[in-house]
């Protein structure tokens, strides 16, 4: 494997990953788009992310799973027996400079412990994701329910929570992972230290919102009204076009701000807007304090143009905004080349995604999922030297799958 290509840094580096649902499984995917050897550990029929929606209407087959864990080795063992469990902490604490790393989300397991994996090797790296600080479990739907976010999501004129359907703290746990494992691995490459790294799904939420300033906010001025589509602290809202299509808009600083007054020619009714109200429409404040007249005065001009021409204008004004669009939109293409069509083996063609760094001004090469199971041998044998008559009594006594 070639070392010196730059979209594959972490070439060499080996992570068992013994992780399902987003959290574990998303971090794990990005390293191993960066060239890491991720090696996905299972119980024997999957664990229960395995069957997950959304599923592939031609083959049943779990769309979530194989998009999660693209470019993985996968090995099926039985948890649950002590032969089983003896293979895995094999994998885990097996020698050489870049081994001996270690991402879970398991409760209940001590015998996948720090504790238990520091005897066996000293310099052992584990990044465990658990749902809250002290142990108790939680998942990214829960926990987004009692930070807040859902009272200040959906339209302005709600009084009942609105959930989000992106599992957005589990994407920024995820990511949070891969930092602490690359820490611990920079803290170890320096002093030989292993490590045991926590993160919590309910630490990465509330640490988003305190670090966003909307914690420190509410405790000075209470909670924040919901404002539906509109961008708080500045002027940004949606606007409907004569075709029915539908754009957002966002005046972010002072140029945004004049490039819009200019491309919907309202610049002679919001400037006497402006003496009326005593505003300065050029402030974030003041924008954002007169919102609602402002959308007023700006929505004519959207009403009485096709999508085409609102965006010649607004594009010529270097305005920032953009269309929205449904997913089928975004699948139906042309992708951007993040993104590729790929043979997703016992599904079929599917859209996947490369890594989003661009290492060398490029992006790295799309990877597959593989079969449950699929590399169990090969990895056993590679890494623990198992030779074939071993591996054989293994899967007649159920202990290894694929």
């Amino acid at each position: 494997m070639a070392i010196d290509d730059p979209t594959r840094p972490l070439a060499g580096l080996r992570i068992l990953e013994f992780a399902s649902f987003v959290a574990g499984p998303s971090g794990c995917m990005a390293l191993g788009q960066l060239g890491a050897d991720v090696i996905r550990v299972d119980p024997l029929g999957g664990a229960a992310d395995y069957n997950r929606w959304p599923v592939s209407q031609r083959s049943g087959r779990s769309l979530y799973w194989t998009a999660l864990n693209k470019g993985k080795r996968s090995v099926a063992v039985d948890i649950r027996s002590p032969e089983g469990r003896e293979l895995v902490l094999g994998l885990a604490t097996a020698p050489g400079p870049d081994a001996g790393i270690v991402v879970d989300n398991n409760v209940g397991r001590p015998w996948l412990s720090y504790e238990n994996l520091r005897e066996r090797r000293a310099d052992i790296i584990q990044v465990h994701i658990e749902g809250y600080a002290d142990g108790r479990a939680g998942v990214d739907y829960t926990v987004n329910a009692e930070v807040g976010v859902a009272h200040l999501t959906g339209p302005a004129e709600s009084t009942v929570p609105a959930n989000h359907v992106l599992p957005a703290w589990d994407l920024l746990a995820g990511a949070t992972a891969t930092t602490g494992l690359l820490a611990a691995l920079h803290r170890r490459h320096r002093n030989g230290s292993g490590s045991l790294v926590r993160i919590a799904l309910a630490d990465v939420a509330l640490t988003s919102l305190a670090n966003l300033g909307w914690l420190a906010e509410v405790a000075e001025r209470g909670d924040r009204a919901r404002h539906g589509n509109f961008v708080y602290g500045t002027f940004g809202v949606d606007f409907e076009t004569n075709d029915g299509e539908r754009v957002m808009v966002v005046a972010l600083t002072p140029r945004h701000w004049d490039g819009l007054r200019t491309a919907t020619n309202t610049d002679k009714v919001l400037t006497a807007l402006e003496r009326a109200l005593d505003a300065d429409f050029r402030t974030d404040s003041d924008r954002y304090m007169h919102r609602d007249v402002i959308a007023a005065v700006l929505r004519p001009w959207f009403a009485a143009l096709p999508l085409s021409e609102v965006d010649r204008e607004l594009t010529a004004a270097g305005v920032l905004w953009s269309g929205y669009r449904t997913l089928h939109d975004v699948a139906a293409g042309p992708l951007p080349p993040v993104l590729t069509e790929v043979e997703q083996p016992g599904i079929g063609p599917v859209i996947s995604a490369r890594s989003a760094l661009r290492n060398g001004g490029r992006y790295g090469n799309p990877a597959v999922a593989p079969d449950l199971g699929e590399h169990t041998d090969e990895v056993l044998a590679d890494i623990l030297g198992l030779g074939d008559a071993e591996l054989s009594a293994l899967h007649d006594r159920g202990v290894l799958g694929g």
